[in-house]
């Protein structure tokens, strides 16, 4: 049932800003919040139009945000293979997105989307790169309305090096998406440049002013390998996140992914312009790339949000497997136990969101009654060091469910998977890769 005005979840032990509450039930109707009591208010039966799910033994929390990915990728998966990043983009990622046809990118999206439905996203950010065409880009949205979870499409661009775009063709269309999808409640667009040394500096500034204008954001990968950041330094003189700011690209409305190689001069400008740090750290891991002073970002109040990256670089989109390694990485490299909390990295998974009334219904059912998270001393430990995308049991959006008893109720799996797995051959053998 995926059409309920109102729901209401009973038993629920639930996710609150100052700690849990347990055997609360929440009211929800026309997609937001309406109420959270702590007692069984709703014993009589469910209503026609109405639904009355039991979340006993599961802990409900906010839907988690993928902060960064690239879903094309889920048809390049496990293929970084020790390659360092620049390598294996140029060798494998490229010629690949090259070939990708229009039917074959709405099969890697809705699969990349329904992934991260089954792991209890509720809100994906897409650094879509196959725009050849817009159908490309409408098939991503076409599969993102499909599935039902959240989807900003960031819309990548280049103008400089290996195939630049004209920069009026890339304004046009960035201006036609944002133009035409103002009133979507699933599917929003941002502005994509995929990096700075491969941008310019008055097209950068003209798309983020663009992105201001309709209460959108700019979404580029910056100071992600060592390498880059020395592109940077020999073409402008100054680190990434400097010249971003010294170019008027460097506000509320960015977003920062990666930032591991970001010096504290870096750190002060991020914290002074209230950007966001969309931090990614079992691709940084996988490629080789370092790790991103991510303690640093919060004691200065940086906001930060989880990203899986593509599947051709994590390999996968289990954002409970990313809160682990982000907890892992960051207590690791600074050899202190506390450098990272459970509760801290809950709140960069979740994008800080809350489950209070008036809010958007998304939230998911956590199932911690099984072999790897019991016994449950501590809720927070147990979500993010023991639960995995595998135990997410309901997801919800915008008041809609889309997953209950860990079944997706809107598209069948099994035949996704047989249609994905025929086309994926057919571009291997186009690219070169089977013969």
């Amino acid at each position: 049932m995926t059409e309920s005005t109102r729901v209401i979840i009973k038993n629920a032990n639930l996710f609150q800003p100052k700690g849990w509450v347990s055997s609360a039930t929440v009211e929800i109707e026309a997609g937001l919040i309406k109420s959270i009591s702590s007692h069984d208010l709703f014993s009589i039966e469910p209503s026609q139009n109405e639904k009355i799910i039991d979340a006993k033994g599961k802990a409900v929390i906010p839907g988690l945000v993928n902060g960064h990915t690239h879903l094309s990728q889920t048809f390049m998966r496990g293929l970084a293979n020790g390659r360092p990043l620049l390598q294996w983009l140029r060798e494998l990622i490229w010629p690949l997105q090259a070939e990708i046809s229009v039917e074959e990118m709405q099969l890697a999206a809705l699969l990349g989307l329904t992934e991260n439905l089954r792991c209890g996203v509720t809100e994906v950010v897409d650094h879509h790169k196959i725009t050849k065409t817009r159908n490309h880009t409408a098939a991503v949205q076409k599969a993102a309305e499909s599935v039902g979870v959240r989807c900003v499409i960031a819309r990548a661009w280049v103008n400089k090096g290996k195939n630049p775009e004209n920069d009026q063709t890339i304004l046009d269309e960035l201006n036609d998406w944002y133009e035409s999808n103002n009133s979507s409640e699933i599917v929003k667009f941002a502005s994509g440049p995929l990096t700075p040394w491969r941008c310019s500096e008055d097209l950068l500034h003209s798309t983020h002013q663009l992105s201001v204008k309709h209460n959108s954001f700019t979404h580029i990968h910056v100071s992600e390998t060592k390498e880059e950041v020395q592109m940077s330094l020999d073409e402008y003189g100054v680190n990434p996140v400097k010249w971003l700011d010294q170019i008027g690209v460097l506000d509320s409305n960015s977003q920062i992914v990666h930032a591991v190689w970001v010096d504290d001069e870096e750190i002060e400008l991020l914290s002074a312009r209230d950007a966001t740090v969309v931090h990614c750290p079992i691709s940084n891991a996988v490629l080789g790339s370092g790790v991103a002073p991510v303690r640093k970002f919060l004691d200065r109040n940086i906001s930060i949000r989880l990203g899986s990256d593509g599947p051709a670089s994590n390999d996968t989109q289990d954002c409970f497997e990313n809160m682990k390694m982000a907890i892992c990485l960051a207590r690791a490299t600074n050899q202190d136990a506390n450098n990272l909390s459970c509760r801290e990295a809950l709140n960069m998974a979740t994008g800080s969101n809350e489950l209070i009334p008036g809010e958007k219904a998304d939230l998911i059912f956590v199932d911690l009654e099984n072999l790897h998270t019991m016994p449950v001393h501590d809720i927070d430990s147990a979500l993010a060091l023991c639960a995995k995308g595998d135990d997410v049991d309901t997801v919800i959006v915008a008041g809609k469910v889309l997953m209950q008893n860990k079944v997706i109720l809107n598209l069948d799996e099994n035949l996704l998977m047989k249609e994905c797995n025929h086309a994926i051959k057919s571009l291997r053998k186009r690219v070169g890769i089977d013969s």
